[in-house]
């Protein structure tokens, strides 16, 4: 009956772009990161192709699963431990709300420490 289901209503795809979206705005939204870490490759992909790359984020989008590195930088003076645990738990939960998928991971990687007032 279930498989019945699914053929009359047609199947659900989300986008990586989407999910990398949501999991890079609930990012920024988290208290001690000061920005998304793009990285040279991501820099020139940017310029070489043109696409809207999401700063700092990469997902495998399955179909009921997803996965998502995150590339940081904290502010300086902040717990980075317990940002990043922070951080891990915002993205989960943002990105299961509001796709349905399950987040089986979030990997952290802090690439730099900023100082309030610097420029990124």
């Amino acid at each position: 009956m279930s498989e019945q289901l699914k053929i009359e209503t047609g199947d659900i795809r989300i986008s990586n772009d989407v999910v990398a979206k949501i999991a890079g705005l609930a990012a920024l939204e988290t208290p001690g990161i000061a920005a998304m870490s793009g990285g040279l490759s991501e820099g020139w992909a940017k310029r070489l192709s043109g696409k809207n790359v999401q700063k700092g984020v990469t997902v495998e989008v399955g179909s009921t699963e997803t996965a998502i590195d995150l590339r940081i930088i904290v502010l300086y003076e902040t717990p980075i431990h317990e940002v990043s645990r922070m951080l891990q738990q915002n993205v989960r939960e943002a990105v299961e709300s509001m796709t349905g998928l399950r987040v089986v991971e979030v990997n952290v990687k802090v690439e730099g420490v900023s100082f309030r007032g610097d420029e990124q």
